[in-house]
């Protein structure tokens, strides 16, 4: 084999090997986002939770402020 074909050889296994690093790279930096979103998406869904409408159960506080709730729609 002549020596320009090996130089070729090596510089094409250079590229292929420099762009399989680079993918894997790329990889890793994807997965440490993922993780991140996954925490972030969980911290939402807590605070969804936390800052929620009051639920139904309350409704003896709502009749207890119609009054208010008439007089304040008047003015």
């Amino acid at each position: 084999m002549p020596a320009a074909a090996w130089v070729t050889l090596v510089i094409a296994a250079l590229i292929i090997a420099i762009t399989a690093i680079g993918l894997l790279r790329v990889i890793f930096h994807l997965r440490a986002i993922s993780a991140t979103l996954r925490q972030v998406t969980g911290g939402v869904g807590t605070v969804a939770a936390r800052t929620s409408t009051v639920p139904d159960r309350l409704t003896s506080v709502n009749a207890s402020l119609k009054p208010v709730r008439d007089f304040c729609e008047t003015v």
